[in-house]
């Protein structure tokens, strides 16, 4: 048995839809992909992870799907069973690629109920024996008026819907499931907000600015010492955007936090205090043109 992922070749990547606020320039306009750059970054990531000892399942690509380099959005795993996202209609033809892929790796695959927004594990995820469900004001996107420079601005909404809770939770048996508002739209899924990390996966990176105020508190009362609040700075660089781990080594298992390149000193030397070992990525490209980091690039199998 060994830590499983799922990753999206990159070879189709470009910004198609311009779906989140990263997408986009100043201007609004969508930015363009430097492909070399891309497939460099993912191949890395890859070879980083094969390297620790994870077993990397790789979907092919497909022409006029480039959303499938984020996987974390296909869905979740519970149990033996990986439950199937309701996505975003401008990535809901990936449905049926994960559908078969998965299928075809031997997960028993269920869909979550129609008309009910949801996008895996990219907002909901386990915290310990509690599950974590993120979601946020859903909207249709559009351009709007404004005073400023430049005159319009685009409204992009939430991906998860909390009318998916009930769902969450009847799936979800025997745990508690926590919901987390997000009110930032660049930190559309919780996922860029959210991390939890440590030896027995105790302690919880937070963006705290990209929750409610209701949210902000339940987040402190629920781990309070646990809680590591992130800067401004290593936040809007998705710093919770990491993925732990377990490197396992002369016996030892060892914590090992992927995580986005060029955050702070301060921050790595905070996850080495607590008993986990940095591993800077450069995903640079997949951050800044498609909004995602490490997290977002992979699908947790679990043990396989």
């Amino acid at each position: 048995m060994a830590q499983s992922v799922l990753l999206g070749d990159p070879r189709y990547f470009q910004i198609k839809a311009g779906a989140n606020p990263h997408t986009r320039d100043f201007w609004g306009r969508r930015k363009q992909v430097d492909q070399k750059v891309a497939c460099a970054q993912w191949r890395n990531l890859k070879e980083t992870l094969e390297g620790q000892g994870v077993k990397v399942h790789v979907l092919p690509a497909v022409p006029d799907l480039p959303g499938l380099v984020f996987p974390a959005n296909a869905g979740f795993r519970f149990g033996n069973k990986i439950y199937l996202s309701n996505l975003n209609p401008t990535r809901a033809a990936e449905k049926e690629h994960y559908r078969q892929f998965l299928s075809n790796l031997g997960f028993a695959v269920a869909d979550f109920p129609v008309g009910e927004p949801s996008e895996g594990e990219a907002d909901f995820f386990p915290a310990g024996d509690p599950y974590l469900f993120t979601y946020g004001r859903m909207e249709r996107p559009r351009w709007v008026f404004r005073l400023g420079v430049p005159p319009y601005r685009r409204v992009y909404g939430f991906r998860s819907d909390l009318q998916v809770l009930e769902t969450l939770r009847s799936i979800a048996t025997g745990h508690e499931v926590i919901p987390l508002e997000l009110v930032q739209e660049a930190h559309y899924h919780g996922d860029t907000a959210l991390c939890v990390f440590g030896p027995r996966r105790e302690y919880l990176l937070a963006y705290l600015q990209a929750f409610s105020e209701s949210a902000q508190n339940v987040l402190r009362q629920r781990f309070g010492d646990r809680l590591v609040p992130l800067s401004e700075t290593d936040g809007r660089q998705f710093a919770a955007n990491s993925f732990q781990i377990i490197v396992r080594r002369n016996g030892e298992q060892i914590p090992v936090l992927l995580m986005p390149d060029g955050l702070t000193e301060r921050l790595y030397q905070g996850v080495r205090a607590r008993g986990v070992i940095p591993c800077p990525v450069d995903v640079s490209e997949f951050l800044e043109k498609g909004g995602g980091a490490v997290k977002c690039m992979l699908l947790d199998l679990g043990e396989m």
